[in-house]
């Protein structure tokens, strides 16, 4: 049960807008969005807008009051404990004066979201908070929807890793799953590019680049792609049998 004070406080939602396109937030999500007051998001880079707030800018009302939280893209732990407790601190004011704030993320909430590490550092901080997640599309299911090929079928086993800290498992999972796929793949193509080499799996790779925006872009097959400049947001599927 919740105490008085919880009741008083605003509650802090986690919304998964979708992949890119703007038409693929949920129902729950969309409706969620208009109604609060204040809309968070992780910033952009430099003076350009962040994907998350590209998704939803169609969907905002002009009296919502817009919330950039910075979060960088670095793998040092004290930074990003920094980050995410500058954001928790941001955020919390307008929850103590009872307002309900939305922090919107690409893709889905629960999968490898920036979300999870501000709510997990707001209810860290002050545990009366009240945080609920709304679900969204993620980026592979996004993914082989623009391939039109299904993501597994039967009793396939599937494998999803991210990228930048799993090339160390990536044989072992070639091994063990029929589907294969890697989040966030740019950093390391050609190290990946190598193993696919090795186990004759380049022909059933597929990379599929900021998917379901209008500059996604498809590479069905890497056999002569060993050099690829991906963007941030790539996704590699690989399908381990023919």
């Amino acid at each position: 049960m919740f105490n008085h004070r919880s009741q008083s406080l605003g509650k802090l939602y986690g919304i998964g807008v979708g992949p890119g396109d703007p038409e693929l937030i949920t129902l729950k999500g969309y409706h969620l969005l208009q109604r609060v007051p204040i809309v968070a998001f992780p910033a952009g880079v430099g003076d350009k807008p962040g994907i998350a707030e590209q998704i939803i800018t169609p969907w905002l009302n002009s009296d919502q009051l817009k919330l950039p939280l910075t979060f960088p893209y670095i793998q040092d732990d004290a930074l990003l404990n920094q980050a995410w407790q500058q954001a928790a601190e941001t955020v919390w004011p307008y929850l103590q004066q009872g307002q309900d704030v939305a922090f919107v993320s690409e893709g889905d909430v629960s999968f490898y979201s920036t979300f999870t590490y501000l709510a997990q550092t707001l209810q860290k901080l002050r545990p009366e908070v009240i945080v609920q997640a709304i679900p969204g599309i993620c980026s592979p299911l996004a993914a082989v929807a623009s391939l039109g090929i299904p993501l597994t079928i039967r009793d396939q086993k599937l494998a999803i890793l991210p990228a930048i800290y799993a090339i160390a498992d990536l044989e072992t999972n070639l091994h063990q799953a029929d589907v294969v796929v890697l989040m966030k793949l740019s950093s390391v193509y050609e190290q990946v590019w190598d193993v696919l080499q090795r186990y004759n799996l380049l022909e059933q790779a597929y990379v599929v680049e900021r998917a379901t925006l209008p500059n996604q872009v498809i590479y069905a097959g890497l056999s002569d792609r060993p050099h690829l400049h991906l963007s941030y947001f790539s996704i590699l599927i690989v399908k381990t049998q023919p």
